[in-house]
């Protein structure tokens, strides 16, 4: 009963007053993050583990940017990567990898594996494979592990490489093997007039940039979100 009387007793004046302070308080409340919201989350990590097709490839900002939109996250790109290597290389660079804790590897390391002059057997290419995503696995159990399948090669760069398709199989069959996800950009690539395609690649292995972009990236986008961005 005292309460009621004394609230009975505020004048209106300081009611509209109360009021007023209420309704900028609630504004001032709608206005500032969740501390749940994407924007707060730490950045999704996600290294490129690869040859020259990721050392060179120059789809990894356009991943950046377009991952982070469609996520409305952070998100960092970095690469472990070198022109001219194998799995043999990648074999001794799985702990830069791992340094790098990173929430997601994207992996293509078949394509100098299958070029003659490197002499990379496909069975010594298929268990170095296995090697690295065991160790990928056993040191980065949270991570996920997608292996992947990039641009079609051609001229001289594909007579050197006469059964690169076998050595992706390999590869592809190592990680479902082990329950890790695979990717196959040539698809995506094929999908280009012989005239486009040739304009993308010209020297026949490594795509220009911004075409990687392109085919590449959006296929990335959704499997990482799992949805199409902005579904």
């Amino acid at each position: 009963m005292r309460c009621l009387r004394f609230w009975r007793a505020v004048p209106v004046e300081r009611w509209q007053a109360y009021g007023l302070v209420l309704f900028l308080a609630c504004l001032v409340a709608l206005s500032m993050p969740k501390s749940g919201s994407a924007e707060n989350l730490p950045p999704l990590k996600i290294v490129a583990f690869g040859t020259s097709l990721t050392a060179r490839g120059g789809w990894q900002p356009a991943l950046q940017a377009q991952l982070a939109a469609c996520l409305q996250r952070p998100v960092e790109v970095d690469s472990v990567a070198k022109s001219g290597e194998t799995t043999l290389w990648a074999m001794t660079e799985v702990d830069r990898v791992v340094a790098g804790l990173p929430d997601i590897v994207l992996i293509e390391l078949y394509a100098n594996d299958a070029t003659l002059h490197r002499f990379v057997s496909l069975a010594q290419s298929r268990k170095n494979i296995g090697q690295i995503l065991d160790t990928l696995r056993q040191r980065l159990p949270r991570a996920r592990i997608i292996v992947m399948a990039m641009n079609p090669f051609s001229g001289m760069r594909g007579l050197i490489r006469p059964f690169v398709g076998s050595y992706i199989s390999a590869h592809r069959e190592e990680a479902e093997k082990r329950g890790l996800e695979f990717i196959d950009h040539r698809p995506n690539w094929e999908r280009l007039t012989s005239d486009d395609l040739a304009a993308a690649i010209p020297d026949g292995a490594h795509p220009q940039p911004e075409i990687a972009s392109k085919i590449i990236v959006p296929e990335l986008v959704e499997r990482i979100a799992g949805r199409k961005c902005g579904e």
